[in-house]
């Protein structure tokens, strides 16, 4: 398969795109490496993938669609990975414009790109934030989804319709993949266990937000690459097009305090903890019902929160490390 990758240099953009060069794919990705954070994380995540033969990387805005046209003409792309947004909750509150640009005027921009290219199936990376404040818990993909809380949650929402008209009206297949809290080597510095794990390296306390009570279902990165791969491998076997929204996550929830506690543990590092009150946009909690990914998917996360705050602890310190503090 050839597949195209938007923010194909991101955190689960590059993950995907070394899983997918490891089972022989063609992958061509696009990257604006938007300057939100430090686009060194993002050039560690692909350094090891640029110069493959199979591997071919544009610097470049996914809503300038015309050069795309122009480096991939005559080409024929087996599938869409559409991961490229403006990414972040609290950015989006205070950037609610680019937000939009960004995520829904961008998702239409490689929606019509795909038509026109001749591509039959688009994958869409959604996000559990779409839930909002669901008292209903674990959040189903039948649920309700009419009060988004922040302009993010709206922009994947809107995203999740957008796609649904190209399915409707050019007979796209279309997976929109809702992930939930995704974390592991690489991840954004702005996300709750790469900022903890800094802090806690940097001697600074941790700034906790709210009482500690709030939970996330937290999914190991490569959890996640596992639930695309069988959704590309899923589509690319129909014989008729579809379009399904299907949850990503890792099914159990871990309550913020507990969440710090375990990083300090995978690092050695005793946290001290500052409380913060509660932002705006943020939701109490998370829980995905994954039993549609694993009924069309045959999806199954296998990786407990503990292993991966420890996977990621050996990245994070190689990351930074010249900041140590002495262990306790």
């Amino acid at each position: 398969m050839h597949v195209l990758v938007s923010g194909g240099a991101g955190f689960i953009g590059g993950h995907l795109c070394r899983r997918l060069l490891s089972e022989s794919h063609v992958v061509s990705a696009v990257d604006n490496f938007d300057p939100y954070y430090d686009r060194a994380i993002k050039e560690e995540g692909i350094a090891d993938l640029t110069g493959r033969p199979n591997f071919h990387f544009y610097e470049q805005d996914i809503n300038n669609t015309a050069f795309l046209g122009s480096v991939l003409e005559g080409q024929s792309i087996d599938a869409v990975v559409h991961l490229a947004a403006k990414a972040g909750v609290r950015a989006s509150i205070e950037n609610p414009v680019g937000c939009a640009h960004f995520n829904i005027t961008g998702t239409q921009s490689m929606l019509e790109f795909a038509r026109k290219m001749g591509v039959e199936v688009f994958i869409f990376g959604s996000s559990s934030s779409v839930y909002g404040n669901n008292e209903k818990v674990p959040f189903s993909e039948e649920d309700a989804v009419h009060h988004p809380i922040s302009p993010y949650a709206a922009s994947k929402r809107s995203g999740e319709l957008l796609a649904h008209t190209f399915h409707h009206l050019y007979d796209m297949t279309v997976h929109c993949l809702r992930f939930f809290t995704v974390y592991g080597p690489r991840q954004r510095p702005d996300l709750a266990i790469h900022k903890f794990a800094r802090q806690l390296l940097t001697g600074q306390p941790i700034t906790m937000y709210g009482d500690g009570t709030s939970s996330r279902d937290y999914t190991y990165v490569d959890d996640i690459v596992d639930g695309i791969v069988a959704s590309l491998q899923r589509a690319h076997a129909l014989e008729q097009p579809e379009y399904e929204i299907i949850n990503l996550g890792g099914s159990e929830t871990t309550e913020l305090l507990n969440l710090i506690h375990g990083i300090g543990k995978a690092l050695g590092i005793k946290p001290t903890i500052e409380r913060q009150p509660m932002p705006p946009g943020d939701v109490e909690r998370t829980y995905a019902d994954i039993s549609k990914a694993r009924a069309l998917l045959g999806y199954e996360p296998d990786t407990p929160i503990g292993e991966g705050l420890e996977k990621f602890a050996d990245w994070v310190e190689g990351y930074y490390p010249s900041q140590k503090p002495d262990r306790v």
